[in-house]
């Protein structure tokens, strides 16, 4: 029988709180996308990262004290991490007044993909053969999403594909900063920089709120906190590199629940098309983990005295 804290018992919890954190989010953008016909975007986004900025305040000062988690080697870097996150989830969540919810994520879908492609270029990081391929692939994919019913070029699609494209930037930027830095670090920024930007923008289109869209503002900002908790104690028991193709089960969510919220059925052609998408991101996420593990291996074969242990 296999102990609780064995690592394939862990893996496995890992992988369950990360399903549980991905239905958290897509509720959260469904409640985004019936918010946002009588709100502002950019004020929903004010209000969740206002509340977001509490929480990882919160925690990092449980861990290792609010100043010590804001030193930071990249700074720069990190403050146009967290103007870049909170510009994506505004335009995310302008897109959505226009495509449905479960189009919206199908279009989504497509950022590792961006990831991988920007990785060589930005970062200097060597992209094989396979994943490239996989990427040609993934792109073909999106571009049978975007075809069926309205055009290639349709400009609300082309809204969602620069929310991903932000998205992939702000990946590629903690990627970078997490060389360095600490989570914890990475945490604070995104809070305290993403709330600042918002409010960048968000006084200019305030409006007043009821009652009853308080409550849901309340209910899109605990979404949000959970989803995240449960997110970060998942990479605490696995490795995001074995996490990563269970993110995509968020697609998933949001077709259930554009179906029952909203009556939204996706197309044949749209369901192919993000198969596609989808494989190709996961045969790269299994990919980039085999390199890595392989990597692993190696250092631990030229350092024996280290036991196989890596910083």
């Amino acid at each position: 029988m296999t102990a609780p804290d064995a690592p394939g018992a862990r893996t496995t919890h890992a992988i369950g709180m990360l399903l549980i954190a991905t239905l958290f989010f897509a509720s959260q953008d469904a409640l985004t996308k019936h918010l946002v016909q009588t709100l502002p975007a950019s004020q929903i986004v004010a209000v969740r990262f206002f509340f977001f900025a509490l929480f990882a305040l919160a925690y990092v000062r449980r861990r290792t004290g609010i100043r010590a988690a804001f030193r930071s080697r990249h700074a720069p870097l990190q403050i146009c991490r967290g103007l870049l996150l909170s510009g994506e989830i505004i335009v995310f969540a302008y897109a959505i007044q226009f495509l449905g919810l479960a189009e919206m994520h199908t279009l989504f879908a497509c950022f590792p993909l961006l990831v991988t492609a920007l990785s060589a270029p930005l970062l200097g990081e060597r992209v094989g053969w396979r994943r490239w391929l996989a990427v040609i692939c993934g792109f073909i994919g999106t571009l049978i999403i975007l075809q069926p019913g309205r055009g290639v070029f349709d400009p609300a699609a082309l809204i969602a594909l620069c929310a991903a494209l932000m998205f992939a930037l702000y990946n590629l930027l903690t990627r970078k900063v997490a060389r360095d830095d600490s989570f914890d670090t990475s945490l604070a920024y995104m809070g305290v920089v993403g709330f600042v930007g918002a409010m960048l923008i968000a006084p200019f289109y305030w409006t007043p709120v009821n009652a009853t869209e308080a409550a849901w503002l309340l209910c899109i900002s605990t979404t949000s906190i959970i989803g995240h908790l449960l997110l970060i104690k998942s990479l605490e028991l696995a490795p995001a590199v074995i996490l990563q193709p269970f993110n995509y089960f968020i697609l998933v969510w949001a077709m259930i629940i554009a179906f029952l919220l909203y009556g939204e059925v996706l197309s044949a052609a749209s369901l192919f098309g993000a198969a596609i998408v989808v494989a190709s991101g996961v045969f790269i996420a299994r990919r980039e983990y085999k390199l890595t593990r392989n990597a692993r291996r190696v250092r631990a074969d030229i350092l024996p005295d280290a036991g196989g242990k890596l910083p």
